[in-house]
């Protein structure tokens, strides 16, 4: 048979405790007793009770003193303080630290079946409060999440067909030089012209096809294995001597000052891209005669890398967008009509899966300046 509720009768005197009982087990209330604190704070770690009635002056100690013990197991019990001793002071002291009522002995069977059952109904409606509080809160969470699968399915439409787009004007490109060709609208002098054409689209294709594999691959969640202690100056080395050879053969300026060889917690190649990328852009971005600086250093517990030229530079509106998939400012479709515009998405991601933050500076046709910031490993390198 369930019970109205579990009561805990905490008093030194036999009487009150078993007159407790007496008159609350008739009325269906499961009573338990405890003629000392620490019998009562044993069965309260113990057991579960909806309402404790707590004796003031007890042999050993304060009966207030259980209040914060009690409220610690559970907030919602309701704690009647019973004494032959009130006054102001005290009854202010035990609402303070947490006591719903007050019963002076010697009382009656109808007052403590009274304040019971009110104490009890001050519990229940506690935790219907709670009850619904978390509802309420689990409706929330489920509407944000619903929010974001709703952001992301928008935001995987928009993506796939930026992605068609994209592919589609080559292929169509590349298709019409071949049936040009096929039907011999081509004259043979003119054919090696179109077929250069052709492969500058299809390498075209597979820079944009490398580049959506490298970006799917920074979204993934880089695991363990996949990471080592390197040195962020190796990685950068490795790359600088070809890119180097690029700007050279532009006729840019290319200097690189390794000032630390801090080390990071990274993938390998995607450390070799981040480098790759940043560089390259300045470097495709940059007129002849102008200058690519790439910097290395570490400070305050982050590796930083800066990599800035005297280029193009992105005017104040386009600097949040350019880290977007597929935007390309006004001025870099003017110096490179083709191009997939996911170079700076890609560095973002490597970043920011690392743990690390990017910024970019920059002042339109004066240049720019990108700082990346990476954490510093904890681990020397194997």
């Amino acid at each position: 048979m369930e019970t109205k509720g579990r009561i805990l009768v905490i008093d030194d005197e036999e009487g009150i405790r078993e007159g407790c009982r007496r008159a609350l087990e008739p009325q269906g209330f499961a009573v338990e007793t405890a003629a000392t604190l620490r019998e009562g704070l044993r069965k309260i770690e113990e057991g579960d009770f909806d309402l404790v009635l707590l004796d003031v002056m007890m042999p050993d100690g304060r009966g207030i003193d259980l209040l914060a013990p009690i409220h610690q197991k559970d907030p919602d019990t309701v704690c009647v303080i019973i004494t032959g001793y009130a006054t102001v002071e005290l009854a202010v002291e035990a609402i303070k630290r947490g006591a719903y009522d007050f019963i002076s002995k010697p009382f009656t069977s109808d007052l403590l079946l009274m304040t019971v059952s009110q104490g009890l109904e001050r519990r229940r409606l506690s935790l219907e409060a709670r009850r619904l509080q978390a509802i309420e809160q689990e409706a929330a969470e489920l509407a944000r999440a619903k929010e974001e699968m709703e952001r992301m399915d928008k935001f995987k439409t928009a993506f796939t067909l930026t992605v068609a787009h994209e592919l589609r004007a080559p292929v169509t490109a590349l298709q019409s030089f071949l049936l040009a060709m096929l039907k011999g609208y081509v004259a043979p002098d003119q054919q090696r012209d179109i077929l250069q054409r052709a492969i500058g689209r299809t390498q075209g294709l597979l820079d944009l096809v490398d580049d959506l594999l490298n970006l799917a691959a920074a979204r993934e969640e880089l695991t363990p294995p996949k990471r080592k202690t390197l040195s962020l100056a190796d990685s950068l080395e490795e790359v600088a001597p070809l890119l180097r050879a690029q700007a050279e053969e532009k006729g840019i300026t290319f200097a690189v000052d390794v000032r630390q060889r801090p080390l990071v917690e990274a993938n390998p190649d995607q450390m070799r891209q981040l480098w790759t990328n940043l560089i390259s852009n300045a470097i495709k971005y940059t007129p002849a005669g102008g200058e690519v600086r790439v910097t290395l250093n570490d400070e305050g517990g982050q590796a930083f890398g800066i990599v800035e030229d005297t280029g193009i530079g992105i005017a104040p509106e386009d600097q949040e967008k350019i880290f977007g998939e597929f935007y390309r400012t006004p001025q870099a479709k003017e110096v490179e009509p083709r191009g997939t515009g996911l170079g700076l998405p890609l560095v973002k991601r490597i970043v920011e899966a690392h743990g690390g933050t990017i910024e970019v500076e920059s002042v339109l046709g004066q240049g720019s300046r990108f700082t990346f910031r990476l954490p510093l490993s904890t681990v020397t390198a194997s």
